[in-house]
């Protein structure tokens, strides 16, 4: 299936935390829409690698996505080298995505920017005719652009988000093992940085923030590495509110 957008996170539920509103935009506009674990999460703090495994499944159908599909990527340990490169590589050039988001560049979390370099990387290499890939066609995504995490990095562009913020919340609580719920099974595990009951305050103050940047209730912020252009000055109009 060729897919608009595929979505890339280092671990099960990056996406959903950073930018599923945007996931939630495109689909209220029939966009095909993938996502793409790099690991199991394994050694996350709280619940375990099948648990995450369910959770991701369950926010994938929330989300009404097309794809998701986990690497299996070793959580902590993988690198940049011949092995992950060939395996972005392959779902790369498999959906044909016309845009690709990755991790952000600078973060709290390694795996993080290791995760953006990764699948950066990949997106330029797929484009090469000489890389052999059991015979798929070449395919270089025209974008890749990369979702702010923890840091409080200055965006390139801000999406809209406010219609869908409600729901976002929702789809982050399909990760019931990790995230602040009173009544939730998994609340006598160890605390971590996001099972706290202000981790809900932080996310809707980011999301705060990025509205204000463009003078919307809730946005969600990206950074490009390539200037954005666009064909002429009447496109900008869409761009103000």
């Amino acid at each position: 299936m060729k897919l608009d957008y595929l979505f890339f996170g280092a671990h099960p539920d990056d996406v959903e935390l950073s930018c599923s509103g945007t996931i939630l935009e495109a689909r209220s506009r029939q966009k095909t829409v993938g996502i793409i674990d790099l690991t199991r999460g394994e050694l996350g703090t709280r619940g375990n690698a099948n648990i995450r495994s369910q959770e991701a499944a369950k926010a994938a159908e929330l989300l009404d996505i097309q794809v998701r599909v986990n690497v299996e990527l070793k959580d902590g340990f993988f690198e940049t080298n011949e092995m992950s490169l060939l395996k972005i590589i392959m779902l790369i050039r498999t959906y044909q995505p016309e845009i690709v988001f990755a991790n952000a560049l600078d973060d709290r979390h390694s795996d993080h920017k290791r995760g953006a370099d990764l699948v950066a990387t990949a997106c330029f290499l797929s484009g090469l005719l000489k890389i052999e890939t059991n015979q798929l066609p070449v395919w270089k995504p025209k974008n890749v652009f990369f979702y702010i995490q923890d840091k409080q990095l200055e965006p390139n562009f801000i999406i809209d988000i406010s219609t869908f913020f409600e729901r976002k919340k929702e789809i982050i609580r399909a990760y019931e093992s990790q995230f602040f719920m009173p009544q939730s099974q998994y609340q006598h595990e160890a605390s971590t940085y996001i099972s706290s009951a202000l981790f809900w305050d932080n996310l809707e103050a980011k999301a705060r923030n990025m509205g204000q940047k463009i003078g919307v209730l809730f946005g969600e912020g990206f950074i490009s590495k390539n200037a954005i252009g666009v064909k002429n000055a009447e496109q900008l109009l869409s761009s103000f509110f």
